[in-house]
């Protein structure tokens, strides 16, 4: 199927995608989005966690497989590896990995020590700025759109999450959230259907995975992203990887930026 042509990217183009799309599957929005873009210009951004493996399930059943790509923050967990390989082996896919830039990181040890995000909000911001963030802004670098496995049920963030965003911290480029309704049960269940790989560490009590020092195992009783930054309030559990919308200079896919 051609490539179709996309008016650009205004809050009012947003909100008629959000408004066409309103209730559609998953598989629906990532249909439209694989026809809509070349698959050089649409990524999904793989945490290698329960989500992010649906939508690379779902993705390579797509005549046109677009982008995946894993930050590799430096301090992930041993099983994310060993997922990342599998993942590679399983679905024969190019996976990229961008790292942090060496410079910023031995700066910021430099100057917060190796574990310095546990002392305050800022240095823990400031940590995933240069491992997370900086990163993503090289990994979208060219494209006209990324997918996330964000959903609403996961955060107090994340409550008013839309299928489309227009995503201005990145150009301007669209934002899907495609399993912003799915639970997480719902979402275990996909992947017990499918035989999908996924983290060993999900078996030993982590729902949500990030780096290895800020995670830990979920208690009894509590949320599905307790285990994340557990010393934080949850109105501050983001990384700055999924900064709110705002309103910006319209951008046509394909034009230069």
């Amino acid at each position: 199927m051609p490539t179709l042509e996309i008016p650009a990217f205004t809050p009012a183009r947003v909100a008629a995608l959000n408004s066409e799309f309103q209730g559609a599957s998953a598989e629906t929005l990532l249909t439209w989005a694989a026809h809509a873009f070349p698959p050089r210009r649409l990524a999904l951004a793989c945490s290698l966690g329960l989500e992010d493996m649906a939508l690379v399930e779902m993705l390579t059943r797509l005549p046109r497989v677009p982008r995946v790509f894993v930050l590799d923050t430096g301090r992930l967990h041993p099983e994310t590896y060993d997922l990342l390989q599998q993942v590679r082996r399983h679905y024969g896919l190019d996976v990229e990995v961008f790292f942090p830039q060496a410079a910023a990181v031995e700066a910021l040890v430099r100057r917060d020590g190796p574990n310095g995000f546990y002392e305050g909000l800022d240095q823990r911001r400031a940590c995933c700025a240069v491992r997370k963030v900086e990163p993503l802004r090289r990994a979208l670098e060219g494209a006209d759109a990324w997918i996330t496995g964000l959903r609403r049920e996961q955060a107090p963030t994340r409550r008013d999450l839309q299928p489309f965003e227009l995503d201005a911290e990145h150009g301007g480029i669209l934002k899907l959230n495609p399993l912003l309704d799915w639970t997480f049960e719902q979402t275990k269940a996909y992947l017990r259907h499918h035989r999908v790989p996924v983290n060993a560490l999900h078996d030993q009590g982590y729902p949500s995975l990030g780096c290895a020092p800020c995670t830990r195992p979920v208690q009894p009783g509590e949320d599905l992203r307790a285990g994340r930054w557990w010393w934080e309030e949850p109105e501050h559990k983001e990384c700055g990887l999924h900064a709110q919308p705002r309103p910006q200079e319209p951008l046509t896919p394909g034009s230069p930026r």
